[in-house]
C-alpha cells in the first residue's frame, strides 16, 4: 500500500527534529559513554544519539500515538495499528565522535514489520535521502534528484565497501569477506549508513556487513531497493531483522558474491 503524502511529510519533520538535536554536538568535545561492559568491543553513545531519539519519539507520541516505536537508545513501544517507526538517531557514532561526516540519522516506517519508508539524513551536509513508494530521491537545498544504481556485470569490475574489514566480522565471516575482496577491482572501508547512499547514487557496487540490528537496516531497505539495488542477508534471504548484510547495485554481482560468501 502506498505511503501517503501526510506520512511522508511527517517523516521529514522527524528528520528535521533529529538534525536540530544533533548539529550542536558535531565536532565538539563532548562526553562519550561506552554502552557495553568492560572488556567488550567499544560501543559508544553520546548526548546527540539520545537527544535526537528523544526528539523523534516526542513528536510521534504527540501526533501519532497509535504508531509503534523501536529505537536503538530507548527500546520499543508496541504499535496499536500495525505501523512502527524504527530509529537509529546517529548511525555511525564512531565516525561522529572522530569528527567525520560518514554518519546519518536513520528513520524507517514499517507496516506489519515490512519497511515501507526509509530516510537517511545527514544534517551537517544538508543531504537527505528518501526511499518510499518504489523510488528514492536525494534532497538538498534547491534540488531533488531521483537516484539509480549503476550496472556492474562482474565482480572484477566492482567497488566493494564495508564499514570495517575486521571489527564487525567473526573469524569465518572475515574469511568469507576476504574471498570477495580478492575478486573485486577495489575496496574501501568506513562509512556506516553512508555506504548505502553511495550505492544508491551509483558510486559503489557492493557492500558487505555483519552484526546489524533491525534499526541499522530498516531505513536502508527502501533506499537501496528504490534505486534498483538488492539488499539481502548473506544467503540471499531477508535481512529485515539485521545480522549479515549484502547489498549490490547489480543483481549479477549479488549472485556472484553469495557464491563466494558460501565458500
Amino acid at each position: 500500500m502506498p505511503v501517503d503524502t501526510e506520512t511522508i511529510a511527517f517523516a521529514h519533520r522527524l528528520a528535521d527534529a533529529a538534525g536540530a538535536a544533533i548539529r550542536p554536538y558535531f565536532r565538539r568535545r563532548i562526553e562519550v559513554t561506552a554502552k557495553q561492559a568492560a572488556g567488550a568491543a567499544f560501543d559508544p553513545v553520546t548526548a546527540a544519539d539520545k537527544e535526537a531519539e528523544q526528539a523523534i519519539r516526542a513528536l510521534i507520541e504527540r501526533e501519532r500515538p497509535d504508531d509503534g516505536i523501536l529505537g536503538e537508545e530507548f527500546g520499543e513501544k508496541p504499535s496499536a495499528n500495525g505501523l512502527r517507526w524504527v530509529l537509529d538517531p546517529v548511525d555511525g557514532t564512531r565516525a561522529f565522535i572522530t569528527g567525520r561526516h560518514e554518519w546519518g540519522s536513520l528513520i524507517a516506517l514499517e507496516q506489519n514489520e515490512k519497511p515501507v519508508l526509509g530516510v537517511i539524513d545527514q544534517p551537517v551536509l544538508g543531504e537527505r535521502f528518501l526511499g518510499v513508494n518504489g523510488e528514492v530521491h536525494m534532497l538538498t537545498e534547491g534540488e531533488r534528484l531521483k537516484l539509480a544504481v549503476r550496472p556492474c556485470a562482474d565482480l572484477s569490475e566492482a567497488i566493494l565497501c564495508a564499514t570495517h574489514p575486521s571489527a564487525y566480522f567473526a573469524p569465518a565471516e572475515r574469511d568469507a569477506f576476504a574471498r570477495i575482496e580478492r575478486a573485486v577491482k577495489m575496496s574501501r572501508f568506513g562509512g556506516d549508513c553512508y555506504l548505502f547512499v553511495a550505492l544508491a547514487l551509483g558510486f559503489v557496487d557492493l557492500i558487505v556487513e555483519s552484526g546489524f540490528n533491525r534499526w541499522d537496516v530498516a531505513a536502508l531497505i527502501p533506499v537501496v531497493e528504490g534505486a534498483g539495488g538488492t539488499l539481502t542477508d548473506w544467503q540471499g534471504g531477508s535481512c529485515e531483522h539485521g545480522g549479515q548484510i549484502l547489498a549490490a547495485g547489480d543483481l549479477r554481482i549479488h549472485e556472484q558474491a553469495i557464491k563466494l560468501l558460501r565458500g
